[in-house]
């Protein structure tokens, strides 16, 4: 069978700081700092609901942490502006190797899906507004489960929606605790490693394979798997 690949979105295929020109006219040199305690709040809240087992949707955690972090920054922002805010999070622009990356996977065989926090609809339009949604053979979202990453729950939901196993089918993330919870679940994990100064989560788990950029990851993926064999 061929191989399973589980892409995550956010932070992987699609730059979160794509906002940064819209927030640089609101907040101005504050923008970067804001831009990255909006997504670190907005993760923490999916987290916290998690843990708490109080789902909402990742649109919500989304607009709830931007709420947050314009009182963390001491910036006031009217409903407008911030209607602007979370309306460009919805059509986010894609890393600039996302587009080779994906065509050469596919191109080898690889069976490509998308596989997010994020609801289905939204991804759609996402992935759609970024060019990339013809590379994926389907989208994945843990919105069917109400349960966010990194449930064990959640890597179940994505190799049957995939129908794949875990032996056979890989999550693609930029997120250490992405990975960590897919190979904890039986998956293999690729770390793309976006930032020189990104860190891995020292819990003694480490990722199958660490790559800089998505166009390493055929060869990488490739070289791993017939070691595995």
């Amino acid at each position: 069978m061929a191989t399973t690949l589980g892409f995550d979105v956010y932070g992987t295929l699609i730059d979160t700081n794509g906002v940064l020109t819209a927030l640089k006219r609101l907040v101005g040199d504050k923008a970067l700092a804001f831009s990255q305690t909006w997504r670190d709040k907005q993760l923490e809240y999916s987290f916290r609901r998690g843990l708490m087992q109080n789902y909402q949707t990742f649109a919500v955690c989304t607009s709830q942490a931007l709420d947050y972090i314009c009182d963390f920054h001491r910036v006031s922002l009217t409903d407008e502006q911030k209607a602007e805010l979370l309306s460009i999070y919805r059509v986010l622009p894609a890393f600039s190797d996302v587009q080779e990356g994906l065509s050469q996977l596919k191109e080898a065989g690889f069976r490509l899906y998308a596989f997010s926090n994020g609801k289905a609809d939204a991804l759609e339009l996402l992935l759609n507004s970024a060019g990339v949604r013809d590379l994926f053979l389907g989208v994945v979202s843990v919105d069917d489960i109400k349960v966010f990453k990194p449930s064990p729950a959640t890597y179940g939901h994505f190799l049957r929606q995939a129908r794949a196993t875990g032996g056979s089918a890989w999550l693609i993330s930029s997120n250490p605790f992405d990975v960590i919870g897919a190979i904890s679940a039986g998956m293999k994990a690729a770390w793309v490693k976006r930032y020189p100064e990104a860190i891995f989560d020292p819990w003694g788990i480490e990722p199958t394979t660490i790559v800089k950029s998505l166009v390493e990851l055929r060869e990488q993926i490739t070289k791993c798997e017939s070691v595995l064999e």
